[in-house]
């Protein structure tokens, strides 16, 4: 058990029922009363995030996770297969587990899977990773930096906005947690 003013982004808290992980956290103390902690939560089972203030002497209990090292292998009908990089015993994971983060998953990746009482729950992304774009507008010869972004779709389907001179073919570098173009990758 944790303390309401100790939970911090990414820890993993059971509430209601539920596994959720801390999106967000903001310690209020409005005026002359007690003070709270305002936090952004999202849902490990249905990727719901909900907002929830918690008082400041309430104490929460924080999931134990175990993270185990896997590597993405491929997609099927069955779901997203994974390899256990020290055991090698493969699993398949659901779209339902693995929610948005499948936008980032391209093969061989290495990634932590989050097991909660030996069920996987999830996966823990790298904060960047770097996808090849495979549909964009033609870039421009003289495009430098600049305020204009066009729209380009990523080798998982994902699209994100782009500078003007990224091209078909062009790796960039994406922000996983907000699906941004960060830069052009090497």
């Amino acid at each position: 058990m944790v303390k309401a003013t100790q939970l911090r982004p990414g820890m993993v808290i059971q509430h209601e029922g539920d596994l959720y992980v801390v999106f967000s956290v903001e310690h209020r103390t409005p005026g002359n009363k007690r003070g709270s902690m305002q936090t952004k939560l999202r849902n490990l089972r249905t990727g719901a995030i909900i907002d929830y203030r918690f008082r400041a002497e309430d104490f929460v209990e924080r999931a134990i996770l175990d993270e185990v090292e896997m590597e993405y292998l491929y997609s099927d009908a069955e779901g997203y297969h994974f390899m256990n990089t020290q055991t090698f015993e493969q699993i398949a994971l659901s779209k339902d587990v693995l929610g948005d983060s499948t936008d980032y998953l391209v093969p061989n990746t290495v990634i932590k899977v989050e097991f909660y009482e030996g069920r996987p729950i999830g996966v823990s992304l790298p904060d960047t990773v770097d996808l090849t774009v495979v549909e964009t507008e033609p870039g421009l010869q003289k495009a430098t930096a600049s305020a204009v972004m066009k729209p380009a779709k990523l080798e998982t389907g994902l699209v994100i906005q782009v500078p003007p001179f990224i091209n078909i073919g062009d790796k960039v570098k994406v922000d996983t947690s907000e699906g941004r173009y960060i830069q052009r990758a090497t």
